[in-house]
């Protein structure tokens, strides 16, 4: 009986996962915290301000002082690159976020290295505290799955019970980021996981209102950002917030492209100068400091500006501006490696293209709309729910932060416009077109991904009897290939098996792969997959 229920808490099955949710929602929650505690701390010594007041702050500098701190930054994001490349610690000269989520979720059973984790978030915290342009939420997601993977290691849980605590994680980091609990663990569900099954359900949603619990016990139960009363909405401030959702798509698109084209095109120049890829920072953040000099308020990761920009306290021009200028920085920002996340910006964004939408509709329809504060949190929500490819959990997100049911309907129509046309047009989201550069299409459902995950050496069956028999004609395939391609040789060669040799210069070879093994491994994979999904 004990080794049945012991069983059943590392596949993540039974409430005693739940009482392991409690312990990742605490951990991650107070990480969570951590972060944003970090980052407050390198900008109090850094600008003189947190980041409820580092635009304002940031405006009183001198302007050598705008220039000189993020270029500081860079340099130093630059050595801990450096080292962190040296040391194992950040393997690909990068910091973490969701998409090595993701990547762990959905090809490393679950597993995530602590020491780079927790080497990523210390560079976080000095990278957005220094004024590098991007999100706090990215490197706490990863954060907090980080401490859930720990644990699921530790306890020797399979790859079932560890995807589910890394969604506990991330609900946690989620939730205490936003004080939005219901938010939390939609973004889970519907980023991390990928599915709803029911047994998910009650440890990610305990992970989520832990970390709400956390946050409202140390900060209150005041939103992150400032957000108006909300006039009531007409009629024509639906068809409205429709036309706002097809600008926010064309945004997304642009922000999406740039963030994933722009860092493999600075790597190539870095190459082609013989220098290492994580200087990139040290001009990174000079350019970031000039742009700053333009518009202090693209600095961090942009609360204070984004609230104000809720509360229409900016012109349209100045919003147009804002507009332009963040979206260039967080562009450079992450194209020359600085750690950090994208929602903030995102966030930032839409803010920022509601209100100079919400202006224009006011000057030609007067009062008959709801006003540009209204505008701001519909422009806010589409625009980050189509970058991150969460529709719903962004919507639920302007709800907490709310309580307009009018703004939430609002909101789940643009989301809903921007959503698929930005990814109509680059075919996902910004987390799965980062998996794909990786060699995952997680985009494809399962049937695609077992196909690009699943390897030779995991299927073979040793050389043994098959002597001459196997791959007549010398066709042959690698220990290291994906089942996708070893299934495309046998089909186009029109062949039963064929040899497997090892990857090196003298390719010895190692085994046989059959087509019936093959297909029967994918078959499998399937089902066990569909299983999780829905039990």
């Amino acid at each position: 009986m004990i080794n049945q229920i012991g069983q059943a808490f590392r596949d993540g099955r039974g409430p005693a996962l739940w009482g392991l949710a409690i312990l990742v929602g605490i951990c991650a929650g107070y990480a969570t915290l951590g972060l944003r505690l970090g980052i407050g701390f390198v900008e109090q010594f850094a600008f003189g301000a947190t980041e409820e007041q580092l635009a304002s702050a940031a405006s009183d500098l001198p302007a050598w002082r705008i220039v000189i701190i993020p270029l500081v930054t860079g340099c130093i994001i630059a050595v801990m690159l450096g080292l962190g490349r040296r040391f194992g610690l950040s393997p690909d000269g990068r910091g973490l976020g969701v998409a090595d989520v993701l990547e762990a979720r959905a090809v490393k059973s679950g597993r995530i290295d602590l020491k780079a984790g927790l080497y990523s978030a210390v560079m976080s915290a000095i990278s957005l505290g220094g004024g590098a342009s991007a999100g706090r939420e990215g490197p706490a997601v990863h954060l907090g799955a980080t401490l859930a993977a720990f644990f699921g290691s530790r306890l020797g849980m399979a790859a079932r019970g560890s995807r589910i605590l890394l969604a506990c994680g991330a609900a946690a980091a989620v939730s205490a980021s936003f004080n939005a609990p219901v938010a939390g663990a939609l973004f889970a569900f519907e980023i991390v996981l990928g599915h709803y099954a029911l047994r998910s359900i009650a440890p990610v949603a305990t992970s989520s209102v832990v970390g709400a619990l956390i946050v409202r016990h140390h900060f209150g139960q005041a939103p992150v950002f400032g957000v108006p009363e909300m006039a009531a909405a007409s009629l024509w401030d639906f068809p409205a917030a429709a036309l706002l959702g097809v600008a926010a798509a064309g945004l997304v698109i642009i922000f999406n492209r740039g963030v994933i084209h722009l860092p493999p095109l600075f790597a190539s120049w870095t190459d082609k100068l013989n220098l290492p890829n994580w200087l990139l920072p040290i001009p990174g953040g000079l350019a970031v400091g000039l742009i700053a000099l333009m518009a202090p308020e693209i600095l961090g990761v942009g609360y204070e500006a984004t609230s104000n920009a809720l509360t229409s306290q900016y012109t349209f021009s100045l919003v147009v501006l804002l507009l332009v200028l963040k979206t260039v920085a967080t562009i450079i920002t992450l194209a020359c490696r600085f750690p950090g996340g994208v929602f903030s910006p995102s966030l930032y964004l839409g803010a920022m293209l509601g209100s100079a939408f919400g202006l224009s509709l006011a000057v030609l329809a007067g009062d008959q709309t709801a006003g540009p504060g209204f505008f701001a949190v519909i422009g806010m929500g589409a625009v980050a729910g189509a970058v991150l490819g969460a529709p719903l959990s962004t919507t639920l997100i302007v709800f907490e932060l709310t309580a307009s049911y009018e703004a939430s309907v609002a909101v789940l129509v643009a989301v809903s416009l921007a959503t698929v046309l930005s990814q109509s047009a680059l075919g996902g989201s910004l987390f799965q077109l980062q998996m794909r550069r990786r060699g995952y299409d997680i985009a494809g459902g399962a049937s695609r991904l077992v196909l690009q995950m699943v390897r030779v050496r995991d299927v073979m069956e040793p050389l043994g009897s098959w002597g001459e028999s196997a791959s007549p004609d010398g066709t042959c395939v690698y220990e290291d290939d994906t089942l996708g391609r070893a299934l495309a040789v046998l089909d186009a060669e029109q062949l039963d098996n064929a040899i497997v040799r090892e990857r090196s210069d003298a390719q010895t070879i190692t085994g046989v792969i059959t087509k019936a093994d093959a297909q029967a491994a994918y078959a499998r994979r399937l089902a066990e997959i569909s299983e999780e999904e829905h039990r």
